[in-house]
């Protein structure tokens, strides 16, 4: 019998998840899985009841939250034979857009149970994590307006939540509208690039901006690489003509984007930076490392996202 633990904030999202897990379990252990279910505390208490999982040799540890207690649960699971499952209850929850789940919410509070029930005999497959600065990473790492804007809306309460797209447009548009961007030296594998920047993001997937933009349109999760997508300008009208073409898909032709695809990455600046990981404040630094740990994470992996798979076939 196939062992599993559910991970769930009871924090997380607009709408509070608890009274629900016990539907999660169920349909978990009528599909043969020995399930017990836990209650995160924090973000390192979340990391450590993953590792403590990988340790016990569980064969998947299911995640209940928004892309920041997937974030912890995959630092837990790095490296082991331990899947994760992802059952998406966050505000944003665009791993789960990514993977094509639908997230929980109190309108539809069945979606639990049903992805529970997608996930219960789905597929494992060995996927691709980021790491920034030793913090590994399942979609992104910013550096620039993103990271700034994140850094001043995290944490937040239940409340906010469901103004959380507003809240966020409006702080990006007063954050571009005080700060000039920085000049950012970068090493990308063997080749050095400079430049003016309001935004450089490493993107392991194809969605960005709360899901609303295809940012890469042909990423893979399993291919040993990351995209590096460095936005120039200096004001605020430069950063509405990102958001627009972003929006729009003209993201990928415009002149003052530009993308490199990479598997390591040294950033450097003359003054401190901001840095964001899939949506997570990670504080500010003046050196980064990004790098890619090809296929290190076991993932129960459902029908819609085999197409995120350059290796279909399952570990």
């Amino acid at each position: 019998m196939r062992s599993a633990i559910i991970v769930y904030n009871p924090m997380a999202g607009r709408f509070p998840v608890k009274p629900f897990i016990k539907s999660a379990v169920r349909e978990l252990q009528s599909a043969g899985w020995q399930v017990e279910s836990a209650e995160t505390q924090s973000g390192e208490h979340t990391i450590e009841l993953a590792k403590q999982a990988a340790a016990e040799k569980k064969d998947a540890v299911f995640a209940v939250g928004g892309d920041g207690t997937i974030g912890n649960v995959v630092n837990g699971l790095i490296d082991s034979d331990t899947a994760l499952g992802v059952l998406p209850a966050g505000t944003a929850n665009v791993w789960s857009i990514e993977l094509g789940l639908s997230p929980f919410a109190w309108t539809r509070p069945w979606v639990l149970r049903k992805n529970a029930a997608i996930l219960a005999n789905a597929p494992t497959h060995a996927v691709d994590v980021g790491i920034c600065n030793q913090l590994s990473f399942m979609m992104w790492a910013g550096i620039g307006l993103d990271a700034m804007t994140i850094h001043s809306i995290e944490p937040r309460i239940r409340l906010e939540k469901f103004f959380s797209m507003p809240e966020y447009t409006a702080k990006t548009i007063w954050n571009a509208a005080q700060w000039s961007g920085i000049r950012l030296r970068l090493w990308v594998d063997d080749h050095e690039v400079e430049g003016h920047f309001l935004l450089a993001v490493a993107t392991n997937i194809r969605h960005y901006l709360g899901g609303l933009s295809n940012l890469s349109p042909d990423a893979y999760i399993d291919d040993g690489l990351l995209d590096l997508w460095l936005f120039a300008g200096s004001n605020l009208g430069d950063a509405l003509r990102h958001a627009y073409d972003l929006w729009r898909g003209n993201h990928v032709t415009s002149g003052a984007a530009h993308r490199i695809t990479f598997h390591s990455l040294r950033v450097e600046a003359d003054s401190p930076y901001w840095i964001q990981t899939d949506g997570e404040p990670r504080g500010s630094a003046q050196h980064t490392e990004i790098t890619i740990k090809s296929r290190a994470l076991k993932m129960l992996t459902p029908p819609r996202a085999l197409e995120l798979l350059k290796n279909v076939s399952p570990s």
